[in-house]
């Protein structure tokens, strides 16, 4: 209640206190809130801080990781084909496994199967990290099949010149080279056949430009 003097009126001295009071109160309130919000902030900035960490951490690991798969993939393995089919030799890392079929007569003289690990079976369907064949067919009939694939767009094609047989020139496929499977294919002229060495997945793209383009060889 407020207190009066004798005449009715609010005695002139409480005002001053009642505002003090009020602005004491409010600044109290003001400071309670951001004292609040400061630690809700470092919290959350603390959380942050610690979530980046862990993401560069993960960076880290993953790139160490990576440089040692790729590390572990020296010194390579060696095939080296029949003098009949070209004389082709192919390096691939050594952290693969290869199943080659060589043949003296039908469609597909050469047949080779490489994956990282072991050589999943044909029935699974897998995508193999590298596959090579020679075909009994000539080069202009091979790359004819892929007409109608380039010219609806699922397949692109471009002029391909071996590192190592600067003399001939090929072409270089990619998109959906075989069935339900995208990848890349390397289409070259060895004598009356043909030489195709592809991959069934993009996870393994780099690798044929990384580990066996810039190897192979062979003889025409």
């Amino acid at each position: 209640m407020k207190q009066l003097n004798q005449r009715g009126h609010m005695d002139p001295l409480l005002i001053p206190l009642i505002i003090a009071v009020v602005f004491f109160v409010a600044a109290g309130s003001f400071g309670i809130w951001a004292f609040i919000s400061r630690q809700d902030y470092k919290n959350n900035s603390d959380q942050k801080a610690a979530a980046a960490v862990v993401v560069a951490e993960e960076k880290t690991s993953s790139k160490k990781d990576n440089e040692f798969l790729e590390k572990e993939k020296q010194p390579y393995k060696l095939y080296e084909g029949p003098s009949a089919y070209g004389s082709l030799v192919v390096s691939y890392p050594k952290t693969w496994s290869a199943y080659i079929s060589e043949k003296t007569t039908g469609s597909t003289p050469l047949d080779a199967f490489f994956h990282p690990g072991f050589v999943p079976a044909v029935d699974g369907n897998p995508a193999y990290a590298l596959r090579i064949q020679v075909v009994d067919q000539s080069y202009a009939t091979v790359l004819k099949s892929f007409d109608s694939f380039v010219k609806s767009g699922k397949v692109t094609a471009a002029a391909y010149v071996p590192p190592q047989a600067p003399t001939i020139t090929g072409v270089r496929l990619e998109g959906d080279i075989v069935p339900n499977k995208k990848g890349a294919m390397i289409l070259l002229p060895i004598r009356d056949k043909t030489l195709k060495i592809w991959v069934e997945s993009p996870d393994f793209v780099k690798d044929l430009d990384t580990h066996i383009l810039p190897n192979y060889k062979f003889s025409q």
